[in-house]
């Protein structure tokens, strides 16, 4: 159904465009557009808790040069929830440092979005912005040649630090972590601090709230938190209802 649907997605893009440069078939186009997409199963969101987050970023070696290069991209990727191509297409002038730090990224459709930086974060990306560039590149991460990390590099240079990841923190090892997690853990970490969806939905350059709302589904937290908020059950059985002696009379005189 997924397929299809991204499918549907491709065809009322087409038909939009085809509205404006044949306008005589509008009521065939109307009737196009008007197909719904489908209902699927949705998986469960993945996403790692903070004692997994201070794991997975302890992991690098800033000792060397991709050790602070893999420490900055993770750091940034949970922090700010990114996609793995907004990562890789970063350019150092991306990064605005100094009083509103923040990062201006190209999401999906070319839609431009700055996202703010912790103090953390500007800390760590000033640092690694010291380093001398591989030649001359203009990416922000680099791969060892000076041209942009693929997204299987980002994903083999995750795969090495949770390895050492899990030796700290074991409860790693019974998840499935990938790049993209990253950007589902920011999510979630807005969410468990109060941040309305709407917020949440701008601040990862989703489309729509209801993209975003997936993610309240998945954080059992809230649930419970929620749960929390109701009143309890006295567990008295309150068994039938028995009229008074005055509401008999009542309704044996009528």
């Amino acid at each position: 159904m997924a397929t299809r649907n991204l499918r549907l997605t491709a065809i009322r893009s087409f038909f939009r465009f085809a509205a404006f440069e044949e306008p005589e078939l509008s009521a065939h186009i109307q009737r196009v557009l008007a197909i719904p997409s489908k209902l699927h199963d949705k998986r469960q969101v993945h996403f790692l808790t903070r004692p997994e987050i201070d794991a997975l970023l302890a992991a690098p070696d800033r000792t060397t040069w991709i050790g602070c290069r893999d420490h900055a991209l993770l750091l940034l990727g949970v922090q700010c929830g990114l996609r793995v191509s907004e990562l890789t297409g970063l350019d150092r002038d991306a990064i605005i440092l100094g009083r509103g730090a923040h990062v201006r990224c190209y999401g999906k459709g070319r839609k431009e979005r700055c996202t703010p930086l912790t103090a953390l974060s500007v800390a760590t990306l000033e640092a690694w912005l010291n380093e001398p560039s591989r030649r001359g590149a203009r990416a922000l991460f680099p791969n060892m040649h000076g041209g942009r990390l693929s997204a299987d590099g980002v994903q083999y240079l995750m795969a090495k630090h949770l390895k050492a990841a899990c030796q700290q923190c074991p409860s790693l090892v019974r998840k499935r972590v990938s790049p993209h997690v990253l950007r589902h853990s920011a999510a979630m970490e807005l969410l468990q601090a109060g941040v309305d969806c709407s917020v949440i939905a701008l601040w990862l350059g989703h489309e729509s709230v209801e993209t975003t709302q997936t993610y309240l589904h998945a954080h059992l937290a809230l649930k419970e938190a929620a749960l929390a908020k109701l009143k309890p059950y006295d567990g008295e059985s309150r068994g039938r209802f028995q009229p008074d002696d005055k509401l008999l009379a009542f309704l044996n005189a009528l």
